[in-house]
């Protein structure tokens, strides 16, 4: 899928959910609020049940106005302008309110404005800690003796529980979109992993390109009759087939390790090695190779042996320091220091090349991710080599981590425990 379709159809299906997010917010608080309307109108009902019936009982008349007041949300008071019998009180309250279906606990008080006091307070049907301090903020009624105060501390949730039709749609909603996250997290890795994988076939044909003309001109010429007369041109060309296939077996090897090693089917020797002597090695190979730069070796960990294996340790050091050549410009400077840490010996490379950036740093020991090198074309390979050193790293042990700034150089640090 090309990537307009792909960011057409992420657009598309963000708006969507958005959209869908703005209509299940607005009547999710509209449900709400008709609930706690309905709430309201009941818990009055109720309550205008219970001063009729306290009206009754002690043979007053009503008020002229309502004895009803709602102080805050969830905290209403009473007139009765009367004595008021506790436990009476309390079996209306229960019988009123489990009338109109109001099954949430509920707190109730008495106050007498003569006194200015709570006379009874208790909390009814708690699961939690009664909260009757919250009752002792009463109004002065001043044409009244006597009211009580009923509070409910659960009233949110018991208004939340009553719309679970809701809460389940929020939820499957949720869910929808925690699935419409990782559904992108998948498209975008798969479409990155493509992109990669279409880099590395083509690196790959490039790569394997070159040596295979050179040894197809190489041998036509070796198919000439006049070829055996001349012994010094028949050896050239028979060598510039040998170094050929040497470098294109190279090639296939390494795809063929990192598979290899993926699948747990490589076989590795543990044996002690020295990291100073390898290094060494691999320096000297390519001051051979590389003329046009420096490579300064600092050794100077004074215990340099690890256990590891020295054929693979050996491609490691080779693929960073062919990877800092690649990526640094004409002449390069290359610094390579060893140093001890805590019984673990630490292999710095360094180079003052073009750098990476924050975002390829995270990237770069992916496997077939290659760095952009901006203007520089002549960076090649497959995109296994960092992926190979940092597999290969963990295998015996140790870690790798890389230190850079665009465009000052970057570090590669491999850290072994000494043998």
């Amino acid at each position: 899928m090309r990537g307009k379709n792909i960011r057409f159809l992420i657009i598309l299906a963000a708006l969507s959910l958005i959209g869908i997010s703005a209509a299940q917010v607005y009547w999710v608080r509209a449900a709400f609020n008709q609930e706690q309307d309905h709430f309201h109108r009941e818990v009055n009902a109720a309550l205008n049940q219970v001063a009729q019936e306290f009206y009754t009982y002690n043979k007053i008349s009503s008020p002229n106005t309502n004895p009803i007041r709602q102080v805050t949300g969830n905290y209403y008071v009473v007139m009765v302008n009367s004595p008021i019998d506790a436990n009476l009180l309390k079996e209306l309250l229960k019988k009123a309110f489990a009338k109109r279906n109001i099954t949430t606990n509920f707190e109730y008080g008495i106050y007498n404005c003569d006194t200015e006091c709570m006379v009874f307070d208790e909390f009814v049907n708690s699961t939690t800690t009664p909260t009757i301090e919250q009752l002792n903020d009463l109004p002065r009624w001043e044409e009244a003796n006597y009211y009580f105060g009923v509070y409910f501390p659960s009233k949110k949730s018991y208004l939340l529980n009553r719309m679970e039709i809701w809460m389940f749609t929020t939820i499957v909603l949720l869910i929808v979109f925690l699935f419409f996250g990782y559904a992108l997290f998948v498209i975008l890795k798969q479409k990155r992993l493509s992109e990669i994988q279409k880099d590395f076939i083509s690196n790959m044909t490039h790569e394997f390109k070159t040596p295979i003309s050179t040894i197809a001109v190489a041998s036509e010429v070796l198919q000439q009759p006049g070829i055996v007369d001349e012994p010094e041109r028949l050896l050239n060309y028979a060598t510039i087939i040998n170094k050929e296939n040497k470098r294109l077996k190279g090639q296939v090897e390494r795809v063929l390790q990192l598979a290899s090693l993926e699948n747990d089917a490589l076989e590795l020797e543990h044996a002690n090695v020295s990291v100073h002597r390898i290094i060494t090695e691999v320096v000297a190979q390519f001051l051979v190779s590389h003329k046009q730069g420096i490579i300064d070796f600092l050794p100077k960990a004074k215990t340099d042996v690890i256990i590891t294996d020295k054929h693979h340790f050996t491609n490691m050091v080779y693929n960073l320091i062919d990877n800092a050549i690649k990526y640094s410009n004409t002449p390069f400077k290359i610094t390579i220091t060893t140093s001890n840490e805590n019984g673990s010996i630490l292999i710095s490379i360094k180079d003052v090349g073009i750098g990476i950036s924050e975002g390829n740093q995270k990237l770069i020991f992916d496997k077939f991710y290659r760095v952009g090198t901006g203007n520089l074309h002549n960076a090649k390979g497959f995109g296994i080599g960092l992926s190979y050193v940092k597999l290969m790293t963990q295998e015996f042990g140790g870690t790798i981590k890389v230190e850079s700034t665009l465009g000052n150089g970057s570090r590669f640090i491999m850290k072994f425990k000494n043998a």
